[in-house]
């Protein structure tokens, strides 16, 4: 049998990235073979396994055919006789369709085997498909929208974005589970342009399917557009901060509703409609003065008495997108200097195990504080 690194590896080695992860792939062998040197099964679609020491994974090389719906409606096939040019044909890409042999001592040696002219197409930078295989796993998508937002100098080959239309066409997408979509979307969100990935999916019609309604008919805007890159360009590559800016223009009822969709982390999510919510304040207020109840309001909206921290960063990243925001650091900060123990001592004796009145005083005292903090 023969060992060798392919895919993103070789890709990263290529353009003098950092190699965080290597995929292994194993030529010539079989389960039994396997299972005998010690490696351990943990593939549940196909022969996948751990190496005994370093725990990396060694998938046997395979061929696949389209038996259902979705990424994962494929019927995997892996043999000894199976070769390395046939697996990597099954790849996405041709800069992911490269390999190198790895020795014994685990080092990768000799040529770049590259079948299908990766490195051609990475001089050139082009995103182009392996195969006709390639439109029938709708992931893919996602894949290229993400790719095009890490590599922003790439273009997509002309026969390439046919057929990321042709799969949106399909309905395939709605195969997708909910999971893999944002996951997908996450990662382009923190790469270093996630306009493109947005632009991807505007071009192949995909945005309408896997984005929120109100953001696809905003992201077809090109003010918008230059509107959000211009806040992306502004924050650091935080995920709860890019998603924030997304969808600050839309109402958090949306948020919540795409949240679900989609199965946001709730962190996440939490975040973006309080920051929603915090900016429909922040605009109001280039109209109208601040309402001290207002504030108060997102104050408890945010939970700024419990989660300081994120409270403070929600106002931080307005200001980093051009909010002035001065007022409501000093009303936070005065809340959050109220006496606990004065205010329930100002309290009526008899009313201090009422937890309605408590809250009351409590209330009363923040509103008087934020008051002060609105003062010319």
């Amino acid at each position: 049998m023969k060992i060798f690194a392919v895919g993103g590896a070789i890709r990263d080695t290529l353009m003098g990235l950092p190699v965080n992860d290597i995929d292994y792939v194993v030529v010539g062998s079989s389960v039994e073979e396997m299972i005998a040197k010690g490696f351990r099964p943990v593939g549940k679609d196909f022969p996948v396994f751990l190496h005994p020491d370093t725990q990396a994974e060694y998938a046997l090389a395979r061929t696949e055919r389209k038996t259902g719906q979705g990424y994962k409606g494929f019927h995997f096939y892996a043999d000894p006789t199976v070769t390395l040019e046939q697996d990597l044909e099954r790849r996405d890409l041709t800069i992911n369709a490269m390999a190198q042999e790895v020795g014994p001592d685990g080092k990768q040696f000799g040529p770049i085997i590259d079948p299908y002219n990766g490195q051609k197409d990475l001089a050139v930078k082009v995103f182009r498909h392996v195969s006709s295989a390639f439109s029938e796993d709708p992931l893919r998508l996602l894949r290229i929208a993400r790719f095009a937002a890490r590599f922003p100098e790439f273009t997509i080959a002309d026969e390439t974005m046919a057929a990321l239309k042709a799969i949106v066409q399909s309905g395939e997408l709605n195969a997708l589970s909910a999971e893999r979509i944002w996951q997908e979307l996450a990662r382009g969100l923190v790469a270093s342009k996630p306009m493109h990935m947005f632009q991807v999916l505007l071009n192949t019609g995909a945005a309408k399917t896997l984005l929120p309604g109100v953001l696809t008919l905003k992201l077809v805007e090109e003010s918008f557009r230059e509107a959000l890159i211009a806040r992306f360009e502004k924050v650091g590559n935080s995920l709860e901060e890019r998603c924030a800016i997304t969808l600050m223009d839309l109402p958090a009822s949306d948020i919540r509703s795409w949240a679900e969709c989609v199965r946001m982390p709730i962190e996440v999510r939490d975040f973006s409609e309080i920051f929603s919510e915090l900016s429909a304040l922040l605009y109001q207020h280039i109209k109208v003065a601040y309402q001290a109840v207002d504030v108060l309001a997102w104050f408890n909206r945010a939970d700024v008495w419990r989660k300081p921290d994120r409270g403070q960063l929600l106002i931080n990243l307005a200001g980093k997108i051009g909010f002035n925001t001065s007022v409501l650091v000093v009303a936070m900060r005065n809340v959050q200097a109220l006496n606990t123990a004065e205010i329930i001592a100002g309290v009526e004796a008899q009313d201090r195990s009422n937890g309605e009145r408590i809250g009351s005083a409590f209330e009363a005292a923040r509103l008087a504080a934020i008051t002060a903090a609105l003062q010319p």
